[in-house]
């Protein structure tokens, strides 16, 4: 049974930072991409990056470039998100997902295992 579980949110204040964590079970880590979404109230779920776990290929959506930044743990089966110089509409839940065709996208559609999200509130 595939397992994604996320963690490390929480509330900071603007201008810091937070790591967030997505452990994966039951799935060969390294035949997957993992991604990170976000989704703030009453707005649609958003792609913040992704990883090809295998090679470390990773790309971002242009809100966060230059400051979020997705790396993993093999051994841990672990995917992080280094959050930096967080801004108010940084606010949101943050989901991790799993992709099985092993390609870093940024579509909710193309992955077939989420974890139930891990809120982050960053205050002005």
């Amino acid at each position: 049974q595939v397992q994604v579980v996320e963690s490390g949110g929480g509330l900071v204040q603007a201008g810091g930072s937070l790591r967030l964590s997505c452990t994966a079970s039951g799935l060969t880590f390294d035949n997957y991409a993992m991604g990170w979404f976000r989704q703030a109230p009453g707005k649609e779920r958003e792609w913040v990056s992704c990883m090809i776990i295998s090679d470390g290929s990773t790309a971002y959506a242009d809100s966060v470039t230059g400051r979020f930044t997705i790396s993993r743990d093999n051994g841990k089966k672990t995917l992080y998100l280094q959050m930096s110089s967080l801004k108010p509409e940084d606010t949101a839940m943050y989901y991790c997902a799993a992709d099985l065709n092993g390609y870093c996208s940024g579509s909710s559609s193309d992955y077939n295992y989420w974890g139930q999200g891990t809120r982050v509130t960053v205050s002005s």
